[in-house]
């Protein structure tokens, strides 16, 4: 059985959409990211960074004592192992998607991120943040597009970096882009959209996701410091 500590938003979807694909047994302990639960001393025993999602695998690959996880890429890359599926064993099938897993962990997810706090949660419109979060994320849409023009998936096979990447495509029009303008990222997030593990692991926990986030929640989000993760 795996614990997955969860909020229902990109990086969630990630751990959430690969459980749902492998199968494995797994119970939701929602950690709700508003209300600040990511900062009690027993979540940050698990995910240090004070950041969800996190696992704990009370069976994990190769036996022992239960093994907890943080970083959604370390998680996906953990999970592919333990069950050999979405990233190929031989090395250079190995790497071609761990490189693409590490793109969107270092890039696509971060700039989108950044996109999204400027243009909807910043107590102030600053309109060169804005602009610059929205063409770095145009110019990542672009790098899938050039990417996916001889292959249908980034690394070819359906992989543990496509199922880290859907999520942040996801909220595009939240972004300002129009898939339109990208016709093979357009067909790929389609495709990935219509997998019904897919569908399962977006949609875990929607209820609890507010449409519109208070200021109490954004105080909360915004404006973290080091006394939030210090031991008290």
């Amino acid at each position: 059985m795996i614990d997955l500590y969860y909020w229902p938003t990109p990086n969630g979807w990630k751990v959430s959409i690969m459980l749902e694909e492998t199968g494995l047994a797994y119970e939701v302990k929602y950690v709700d990211i508003g209300a600040g639960d990511q900062f009690r001393p027993d979540f940050l025993r698990i995910s240090p960074n004070n950041r969800m999602p996190a696992i704990i695998d009370h069976d994990p690959a190769g036996g022992g004592a239960p093994l907890a996880i943080f970083e959604s890429g370390a998680i996906l890359q953990y999970l592919a192992e333990k069950t050999g599926r979405f990233m190929p064993k031989e090395v250079s099938g190995k790497y071609d998607v761990l490189q693409w897993l590490y793109w969107q962990v270092g890039g696509l997810g971060p700039m989108a991120g950044q996109n999204h706090h400027f243009n909807m949660y910043a107590p102030e419109k600053i309109p060169y943040a804005i602009d610059r979060y929205i063409k770095e994320t145009n110019r990542l849409y672009g790098v899938i597009e050039r990417r996916l023009q001889d292959r249908p998936f980034l690394a070819s096979e359906y992989s543990i970096a496509d199922i880290a990447s859907f999520p942040w495509i996801l909220p595009y029009e939240r972004q300002g882009q129009k898939l339109e303008d990208f016709p093979k990222l357009k067909a790929w997030f389609e495709t990935i959209r219509s997998r019904p593990a897919v569908t399962r692991g977006v949609d875990l926990g929607r209820n609890r996701r507010a449409q519109t986030m208070s200021e109490e929640a954004k105080k909360i989000l915004f404006g973290q410091t080091a006394a939030n993760v210090l031991p008290r």
